[in-house]
Parts: C-alpha cells; structure tokens; sequence
C-alpha cells in the first residue's frame, strides 16, 4: 500500500480536524508515493523508538505524541529531534502522528484504556464539540465494571493489566470504597476531573493528576482517583490500532517494546507501602 492510501485510511479514522488547535498530527516524514508494508507504533517518537524503527526495517511509525509539537525554524541535527528527523529521512521511514484526533476517536485512546479494564456500556466522559461530535466520541471513557469491587481490588487490576511497571498506581480515597461506575482518560487527564464530579462516578482514573487539582477535588466530594501515569495509561491503544491496520490495511504492524515512560523507578523510604 502507497503511503498517500494509508493517508486516507488515517484522515478517515482520526481526521486532522479533529485534533486540538494547539496540535500538530499527520504526515511529518515520508514520501507519498513510497510503499508501505511494516508500522511501528509508538507512543513517543524518541531516539530508541527511532533506532527500533530502523533496526526492525519499518516503513512507517505511527506515533501517538508530536515530535515537533512546538514551531521550529531548523531541522538541522543539533538536538534530538534534528537528528531524529535526520535519521529517519536518511533510511526512508514515514512518521505519522494521530494525537488529540485520535484521543477523542470512537473506537479511540481512551476506549482501548477501558477495554484493557474490563469496562462495559461506555459513553464519553466529556462528549466532543463540533467537527467531531456525536457517535460516542469525545474525551474519556465512562461505564460499569461486570462486578463490584473495592477500590484496592480495582487499583491492583489497573496496576497488573496496565504496563506500569516498578512505578505502579497511586490511589487518592477509602481503599475499601466498593467500585462499579469508573470513569477513565488515557493520558493526562486532570482537566476532566469536574466532569467525573458531575457524573457521580465512584473512581476516575487517568495519568498526571497534580497535588492541588486532586486535593480540591477530593474536599469539593469529587470520585476516588487512581494515577496510572500517563504513558501506561495511553499504551493500550498501539494494540487496537495495530490491529485495526493489519485488518484495513493488511499491513505488518509491531507495537513497540520500547518503554518510553521518562520515569523508571519508583523508591519507597521507611514508610511501610
């Protein structure tokens, strides 16, 4: 499949209007005309999941977060992604980004977060605005666990299906509470903590929730909150759409084994966990 096709299978699923207006999606490397037959997917595009592209012979990666999310007036190979986009010019390797557009897809970021879950009956946590309205997109997930748990037991699925590695998940209220609506956000997710609020969900879990805005959260009444971390909680999706282009595309698809998370490790002091 030429590049320019696969193009159009992108628009169609993940239209660039869309995405956020601070956003930067779509072709940012490649010739349309070149032939495509191997994806890497990626969450960062990053010097190892670069050299994996390369090493794996890859024609494309597709990649959830911009490598040149900021203006840039040089592409020279002085900084990371100079020589980024140096390299990946220089072995013909297509990059393309589905971002913001691909957050609030149906099926979507956030849908492979809550497949990943075990959550049933979804509908958006904060439904999308025009271009993109209606057909269940926006902006996370919200529905019913099959069972009933406690907040503890729903903490230690997220930390066991998601790949959180030594870093694991930081819970915010009663261990005990009994769970069943959750609501989810892959990625950074604190901007909808009023609409879990609004919606009476019992536990909302996202990634990068900050002190204050999870402390005002919790004394305004606000649901429990699980942090997963950003990338963890995005990571799921190169699955599903791995799997959607071998399907539509009859593509060979790899989901990177990079861990592109920056933090590594997670050190406890003299306080028992």
């Amino acid at each position: 499949m030429r590049l320019a096709e696969l193009m159009v299978l992108f628009e169609a699923r993940y239209p660039a209007e869309w995405a956020e207006h601070w956003d930067r999606v779509g072709l940012v490397t490649g010739r349309p005309e070149r032939s495509i037959h191997r994806v890497l997917c990626v969450i960062d595009v990053t010097p190892d999941t670069v050299a994996d592209a390369i090493a794996l012979k890859a024609d494309l990666i597709l990649a959830h977060h911009p490598l040149l999310l900021k203006g840039v007036s040089s592409v020279a190979a002085v900084n990371p992604a100079g020589r980024m986009i140096h390299d990946l010019i220089a072995n013909d390797v297509a990059l393309f980004v589905a971002h913001t557009n691909a957050d609030i897809a149906s099926p979507g970021v956030s849908d492979a977060l809550a497949d990943a879950l075990g959550i049933v009956g979804r509908m958006p946590l904060r439904p999308a605005k025009f271009p993109a309205t209606g057909d269940g997109r926006g902006h996370g997930r919200v529905g019913r666990l099959p069972v009933v748990m406690p907040l503890r037991e729903f903490a230690q699925l997220a930390a066991r299906v998601l790949p959180t590695g030594d870093l694991g998940v930081r819970i915010a209220g009663d261990p005990a509470k009994r769970i069943t609506l959750v609501a989810v956000c892959g990625g950074s997710g604190d901007e909808f903590l009023p609409q879990a609020r609004e919606l009476g969900v019992d536990v909302y879990l996202t990634g990068d929730l900050k002190h204050h805005k999870a402390s005002d959260h919790l004394l305004e009444g606000g649901p429990a909150l699980i942090d997963a971390g950003h990338w963890a909680t995005e990571q799921p999706w190169l699955a599903e759409v791995a799997q959607w282009l071998q399907k539509e595309a009859s593509l060979e698809t790899v989901v990177s084994s990079v861990r592109t998370d920056p933090w590594t490790m997670h050190v406890y002091g003299n306080f028992a966990r």
